[in-house]
């Protein structure tokens, strides 16, 4: 198990800060942001040292996504174009699933950058999930291409196990590898993906530090949840288990009241510790603030930590249904 506090102080050779910031939030289509307070969030992040942008394709619907806000962030503040290193998702459809052939991953570039209408380049592209029906090596050989016709700056991986990681690595470099890890999540620490990445010199990004709002302490009983909110799709957040999962989040409560910091500092703080860059996302000024504050652990916290993980495991799986056989793939 990898636990060093080595987190990546650059991605494709740009440098970023420590904590990064995820685009989900901006442009959910069941409650989007308008773009003039997405700017405020997105502007702030930036001043507070999170330039590496992770965004998607299909964060919204093909009129309204991640690459849509860039457009419009950027054509306000084209001097912030070469501070941000932007990494994009792409090659993937919600209900078609994955599309990593080399005309998917082509087609979803080219159209990238024309929604971009060069305002920004692609520092990283990242097919979202892997292709079960295209071998790996195919997808990364074509990516490899695209980097050699310029289109993008260098190749990522989504949700991906530690053999895919050698396979693609193998093709060609890898910048970043982009995975869900946190408290609730740690998952990737046991099974060989964060020691890859490290033992090959590969970023890891790790989406979700905070479990999806869990580690922020707001939601502390099922009825907290909004009645249109997604969270109710997603085992973690079930009634059956709800309250045995948010044992954890009070436990990391108390190491958060003794330090003086937020829960979800903790929690990103902890990411940090593993060699990673957190990206939270959030839609509002004041979240973006706390959230790159991430909390200082000693070696006695992080014990304290792992105790705690060890004696309360999280129940449920990370999706559920035809998304959870996409993870780790």
């Amino acid at each position: 198990m990898s636990t060093r506090n080595l987190a990546p102080t650059s991605i494709g050779g740009k440098a970023i800060g420590p904590v990064g910031f995820g685009m989900l939030g901006l442009t959910k289509p069941w409650a989007p942001v308008e773009y003039p307070a997405a700017v405020k969030v997105m502007k702030t992040a930036l001043e507070r040292g999170a330039n590496f942008w992770n965004g998607g394709m299909h964060y919204g619907t093909p009129e309204a996504n991640s690459l849509h806000l860039l457009k419009y962030y950027f054509d306000q503040y084209p001097e912030d174009a070469s501070k941000v290193v932007l990494s994009i998702k792409g090659a993937f459809d919600f209900h078609t699933g994955p599309n990593a052939s080399p005309e998917g991953i082509r087609a979803s570039v080219d159209e990238a950058l024309k929604v971009l209408g060069g305002t920004k380049t692609i520092d990283v592209f990242e097919c979202a999930r892997v292709d079960p029906n295209v071998p790996i090596e195919t997808s990364i050989k074509t990516l490899a291409k695209l980097v050699k016709e310029g289109k993008i700056g260098g190749i990522g991986l989504s949700e991906v196990s530690a053999n895919t990681i050698r396979k693609a690595h193998a093709v060609h470099p890898i910048s970043a590898v982009e995975i869900e890890l946190s408290l609730f999540t740690p998952d990737p620490l046991h099974n060989g993906i964060a020691d890859t990445c490290h033992e090959l010199g590969i970023a890891i990004v790790a989406y979700s530090p905070i479990s999806r709002g869990w580690l922020t302490g707001q939601l502390r009983k099922f009825e907290d949840l909004p009645k249109d909110d997604f969270r109710h799709r997603l085992p973690r957040f079930q009634p059956d288990v709800f309250d045995q999962n948010f044992k954890l989040v009070e436990a990391v409560e108390q190491i958060a009241k003794r330090k003086g910091v937020t829960t979800a500092q903790v929690a990103i703080g902890w990411v940090c510790h593993q060699g990673a860059i957190p990206i939270p996302g959030s839609t509002k000024v004041e979240r973006v603030i706390e959230n790159t504050k991430a909390a200082s652990l000693t070696g006695e916290e992080i014990a304290e930590i792992q105790k705690i993980l060890d004696t309360l495991p999280i129940s449920g799986q990370r999706y559920g249904g035809a998304q959870e056989k996409l993870l780790n793939a």
